[in-house]
């Protein structure tokens, strides 16, 4: 496969305008894959805004059925190219083939649903009412419109569900949309640039850019962009948020870090516990912002549970491998430095003397290329350590105990994070209880937390503000209008 490179502007694969490229590097052996991904200069960002918003002043005019006809259309041509693409992200970033196929199958239907709410955005009436003393009265209605140009950012550990999360309830709401994919797996998301063509996106609807961290700079200060999504760390979040305040005040939508919490107290059905902190945690590499990497056990089931979880942790290390191989259930990391940074984490751990219980270093033969790092389980590491504070975002988990569920709310809750968290429990009651004081966005029971096309996801605390996803997801490329008729003029 030689795969496109070029930015998609106004329905057209073009060059950078400087001639910038990046370079993708598979993961998994350390070749490269390409040296010509065009990277966005500052006027093909420019370039590309000016023809969303040209392509804004009939978009948000043409019929809601019409808009719906191309957005189902794409999903059925993406239904058709689901090996294509997931083949460009399984080698840009590691995931496993058939991990790669789930992710991207699981995109028609996030169009279809945003397809089917654009004839359902109402408005809203309220009738007259009489003033005090006989005043004037109004009619009063409230109506959405789209806000215009729109950005999206995504990071590089699930870039076709950023991708389907921000592009189609924009589009939908009738915004324009500039969509940034990361440097470390652009190829995946410039792919779709001839399927957007192909079902019939009017040029300028859709525009798909590469670039390092000083295109999404230029995005978030530009001053014809309306909105920005942002899915990435926290760090660049805040520079995001600063950009665009400086600028033009422009809404911001953060989907931040995570350090979620996943609580398992002692009447939890063991054996659904250890698969929800194993190979549940392990999904991606734990390269998710939702993987709970701090596992709180209730101390009468610590020393059975962390057993097992050992043993889950071992087994799945047998479980690395070539991710082109439809056998291979864990991959490599992203990319060497993402590796490395997984690393550093463990190693300063072994310094300060938490004990590995599990994994701790490469997942093959010493002087084997790839970027592979085995599953990692820490053991009771202060609650001030790094390990226990901050997102590592790498296959490594940490373990500690907890008394009473007071206190295990407590420790899960103490976290400057707030996206996800996960309880275990057979009480109903508990669940629901535990459930309700959790500051999280999503919250799971019995299993590691879960998406749905139907509900909102996003955070609290430093995880960012925003949702994506279902009607919420919607509603966040909506502005409101007031209109006060005079009945009495």
């Amino acid at each position: 496969m030689n795969p496109e490179g070029r930015l998609f502007i106004n329905n057209k694969y073009v060059p950078s305008s400087t001639g910038d490229t990046l370079t993708v590097i598979n993961p998994a052996d350390d070749n490269t894959v390409t040296e010509q991904v065009q990277a966005a200069s500052p006027s093909d960002v420019d370039h590309a805004v000016a023809c969303a918003k040209e392509a804004f002043k009939t978009w948000k005019k043409t019929p809601s059925k019409q808009r719906a006809a191309i957005m189902l259309k794409f999903a059925d041509i993406l239904e058709k190219h689901v090996n294509e693409v997931a083949k460009l992200e399984s080698i840009a970033m590691g995931a496993p083939i058939t991990l790669a196929r789930r992710v991207v199958a699981g995109q028609p239907a996030i169009w279809r649903y945003y397809a089917g709410l654009i004839g359902k955005l109402g408005g809203e009436v309220f009738p007259a009412e009489e003033g005090e003393e006989g005043g004037t009265s109004y009619y009063r209605l409230v109506n959405y419109e789209p806000l215009g140009v729109c950005a999206g950012i995504a990071a590089w550990n699930g870039t076709q569900l950023f991708a389907s999360w921000k592009i189609a309830p924009a589009v939908a709401a009738g915004n324009t949309v500039l969509f940034k994919s990361s440097e470390k797996s652009p190829l995946g998301v410039l792919y779709l640039g001839g399927l957007f063509r192909e079902a019939g996106f009017p040029p300028g609807v859709i525009n798909l850019l590469s670039g390092a961290g000083k295109v999404g700079a230029q995005l978030a200060s530009h001053m014809d962009i309306a909105k920005i999504s942002f899915t990435g760390s926290t760090a660049v979040g805040r520079k995001i948020q600063i950009a665009a305040a400086q600028s033009n005040l422009k809404i911001v939508s953060l989907e931040l870090g995570g350090k979620s919490a996943s609580l398992v107290f002692a009447d939890a059905n063991l054996e659904n516990a250890v698969l929800h902190n194993s190979h549940g945690f392990l999904f991606n590499n734990a390269q998710v912002c939702t993987a709970c990497s701090r596992i709180l056990v209730q101390e009468d089931i610590a020393p059975k549970f962390v057993l097992a979880l050992q043993k889950a942790f071992a087994d799945a290390a047998q479980l690395i491998g070539d991710p082109a191989l439809p056998s291979t259930v864990l991959g490599p990391l992203a990319d060497k430095a993402q590796r490395d940074r997984v690393a550093g984490f463990v190693e300063r751990a072994k310094q300060q003397g938490i004990e590995v219980l599990a994994g701790g270093g490469s997942g093959h033969d010493d002087g084997q290329r790839g970027q592979f790092f085995t599953p990692t389980i820490l053991l009771n590491p202060d609650t001030t350590s790094e390990v226990y504070t901050d997102e590592i975002f790498g296959p490594v988990a940490v373990v500690k105990t907890f008394k009473s569920e007071e206190e295990g709310i407590a420790l899960a809750n103490d976290t400057h994070y707030g996206l996800a968290g996960a309880i275990f429990t057979s009480d109903v009651s508990r669940a629901l209880r535990v459930a309700s004081q959790i500051e999280a966005g999503t919250v799971g029971v019995n299993s590691v937390p879960m998406l749905s096309n139907e509900t909102p996801f996003g955070g609290w605390k430093q995880s960012g503000y925003g949702r994506e996803s279902g009607m919420h997801g919607l509603r966040g490329y909506l502005q409101t209008r007031t209109v006060m008729i005079n009945t009495k003029a």
